[in-house]
């Protein structure tokens, strides 16, 4: 039986088309300028006609490089670190440059997988947009292409760069706004435990301190579905306004909040963090601290061409983030 499979067309075959040298072509389609006007046409135009593509992996063979970035994200379900990977794939695209996007399902092994599959891919770099990627396979990543962390993971080996937004920063304004709308007892709820969470708790509670404020209330809950509890906990202690560590838990809270017939804002204000997505379709429109993902995604792609050029010193970027104000947040109402 004849194989029926159609047979790609190659380098020699747009050569034979065009009337030219097999090098020749390859000059042209790489762009090289020592081929005339006329000839690069007719080898682009021989090379459209027969269909033919430039074989990339050959040709990272002989360049060493592939042209992709490896971006590795712990959970493209959340909408913070989504824009994070599109501020990637975007800088990438104007540095001429792919990516390739891998889901860790906030699972560090999966995160490692991952990881080293994109290793054997070749990429250029990679971007690791999440906190649980151990140290030891951040090390052995960083030996073989540059390495750029987005967030605070617990420990940052040497040899690893590092864009994070200031989280401490970004919770003291948020407790700062709040008080000038004239709330006092504020409290924060947090569904995470890890470092970017813990500081902007402590930017929390600094700010209190701060602007003499009420007592520290804080809940640390294991996920949205037990908000409800710490919203019921946070209102008999007398909050009038609280801060959740992102969007996400934000939302929860402001579900839970309607479940249970108060108004928003005048009965309970809200602020989340990220300001993603969800922060103008949610209603009220959330307060939320934008941090500025796809900005995140940028600097990292920035960090990764500096290491190519030969950098060799660790960089760590803090970026500011930015309190953008909406529907959720308001003047306490007056208590009875």
């Amino acid at each position: 039986m004849s194989d029926l499979r159609p047979r790609r067309p190659t380098i020699v075959d747009v050569a034979a088309a065009a009337g030219v040298s097999k090098s020749l072509v390859s000059l042209a389609l790489r762009g090289d300028p020592g081929v005339g006007a006329a000839t690069r046409e007719r080898i682009r135009a021989s090379a459209e006609a027969l269909g033919y593509r430039s074989n990339a992996l050959a040709r990272a063979l002989v360049q060493g490089r592939t042209g992709q970035l490896g971006v590795v994200v712990t959970d493209l379900t959340n909408p913070y670190h989504a824009d994070v990977a599109l501020g990637v794939e975007e800088a990438a695209t104007r540095h001429g440059l792919g990516a390739l996007i891998a889901h860790g399902r906030r699972d560090p092994d999966r995160l490692a997988t991952h990881l080293e599959a994109m290793l054997s891919l070749n990429v250029d770099g990679l971007v690791v947009v999440s906190s649980r990627v151990e140290p030891e396979v951040l090390v052995t990543c960083a030996r073989q292409v540059p390495v750029v962390v987005v967030g605070r993971p617990e420990e940052l080996p040497a040899g690893v760069d590092a864009v994070a937004n200031h989280d401490a920063a970004g919770a003291r304004r948020a407790v700062a706004h709040l008080a000038e709308l004239g709330h006092r007892e504020i409290g924060f709820v947090t569904t995470s435990r890890r470092p970017a969470a813990r500081a902007r708790h402590e930017g929390y509670a600094d700010a209190l301190v701060e602007l003499d404020l009420g007592a520290e209330r804080t809940w640390t809950v294991d996920g949205p579905e037990q908000v409800g509890v710490a919203l019921a906990e946070l209102l008999a202690a007398g909050c009038t306004a609280v801060l959740a560590n992102n969007d996400l838990t934000a939302v929860a809270l402001l579900d839970h909040a309607h479940d249970a017939g108060l108004e928003l804002p005048g009965g309970l204000s809200v602020v989340g963090y990220d300001d993603t997505r969800l922060a103008t379709t949610v209603r009220p429109r959330l307060t939320s601290l934008d941090q500025g993902g796809a900005a995140l995604g940028a600097a990292a792609v920035e960090l990764l061409g500096e290491r190519d050029a030969g950098r060799r010193e660790d960089r760590h970027v803090v970026l500011e983030p930015t309190l953008r104000a909406r529907a959720s947040t308001g003047p306490p109402s007056p208590r009875g």
